[in-house]
C-alpha cells in the first residue's frame, strides 16, 4: 500500500480497464480480485462504469477494501458540468463514494482545469471522495494549479514507460506531495517484448518482459496500473513481489528511454477532442 498525501492509502498496483467491453468486465474484474488486486481504475471515457458497477456488486471482498478511481472526461470540464458528471458516474458505478476522482487532461488552451478542480475539491469536502487528483499535467500545469488550489492533487496519472521515461516530471511530483501513477506502464502494442535489454534483464529473474517493466516502476516508487482482459496475463502481472531488480538492471531499463510518447500531448488536448 502507499500512503497518498491526506495519509488516504492506495494499493501500488491496480487494474486498468480501458479498452475492456462490458461483457468482459465481471470476468476480468472477478479475476483481478481473486489474484489480489484491490484498486481498479476506469474513466467516463471508457464506456464501462455501469458494468464495472455491477461487477462489483458480485466479488465477495468489502467494499472498503476496494480502490475504485474514475475520471472526469474533457467535455465536462467547468464547475457545475463537474459536479454534474461526478454524479452520473457515481450512479453509473452505482457506489455511495468514490476512492480517488480525477481530471482525465488538463485541456489547457480551454482555461477550465482550475474551475475543475475547484469543484473537486467541494466534493473531497463533501466526503464524497476519498482523494483527488489529476492525469496527463505537466510541470506548468501543476504550477498553475498550485497556485490557486486548496488541496494538493494526492496523484498525477501520466503517461509512463521504458521508452517514456518522466522521470523529471516525477521528481516534481514528489517535491510537491503527489505521487505519479503510471498509464499504458508496458507501452503499447508488443515490441517491447522482443527488445533484448528487456529479455536479457527478464531471464535474469525468470520473469516476463511485463513482469520486469511493472517491478522496475514499483521500484522507482510509481503506482500502476497495467489494464488486461486476458485471466492469464492478469495473473502474471500481479505476480510481481517476490523479487527485486537490482539497482544496475534498473539503470538498463531507465537507460532504454527515448522521450518518445505513444499518445497525445496533453498540451494538444482541447475539450471536444478524442
Amino acid at each position: 500500500m502507499v500512503k497518498l498525501n491526506n495519509n488516504v492509502e492506495i494499493p501500488e498496483l491496480g487494474l486498468g480497464i480501458y479498452k475492456i467491453e462490458d461483457q468482459d468486465v465481471e470476468r476480468v474484474v472477478q479475476t483481478a480480485v481473486d489474484t489480489g488486486y484491490r484498486a481498479i481504475d476506469t474513466a467516463w471515457f471508457y464506456k464501462n462504469e455501469k458494468a464495472l458497477g455491477k461487477a462489483l456488486k458480485n466479488i465477495n471482498v468489502p467494499r472498503e477494501e476496494l480502490f475504485i478511481t474514475t475520471k472526469l472526461w474533457n467535455d465536462f470540464q467547468g464547475y457545475d458540468r463537474t459536479i454534474k458528471a461526478f454524479e452520473q458516474s457515481i450512479e453509473s458505478l452505482d457506489l455511495t463514494y468514490l476512492d480517488m476522482y480525477l481530471i482525465h487532461w488538463p485541456c489547457p488552451e480551454d482555461e477550465l482545469f482550475i474551475e475543475t478542480y475547484k469543484a473537486l475539491e467541494q466534493l473531497y469536502k463533501d466526503g464524497k471522495i476519498k482523494a483527488i487528483g489529476v492525469c496527463n499535467f505537466k510541470e506548468h500545469h501543476l504550477d498553475a494549479l498550485l497556485a490557486e488550489a486548496e488541496i494538493v492533487p494526492a496523484v498525477n496519472q501520466i503517461e509512463f514507460h521504458p521508452l517514456f521515461n518522466q522521470d523529471a516530471l516525477q521528481a516534481y511530483c514528489e517535491s510537491k506531495g503527489i505521487k505519479v501513477m503510471a498509464w499504458s506502464p508496458l507501452m503499447r502494442g508488443g515490441e517491447w517484448l522482443n527488445n533484448e535489454t528487456l529479455k536479457s534483464i527478464a531471464q535474469q529473474y525468470d520473469k516476463t518482459v511485463a513482469q520486469v517493466i511493472i517491478k522496475w516502476h514499483l521500484q522507482q516508487g510509481r503506482i500502476v496500473i497495467p489494464k488486461s482482459q486476458n485471466n492469464n496475463r492478469i495473473k502474471e502481472n500481479f505476480d510481481v513481489f517476490d523479487f527485486e531488480l537490482n539497482a544496475q538492471d534498473i539503470q538498463k531499463i531507465d537507460d532504454l528511454n527515448i522521450n518518445e510518447r505513444q499518445f497525445r500531448d496533453p498540451d494538444e488536448v482541447k475539450i471536444g477532442d478524442m
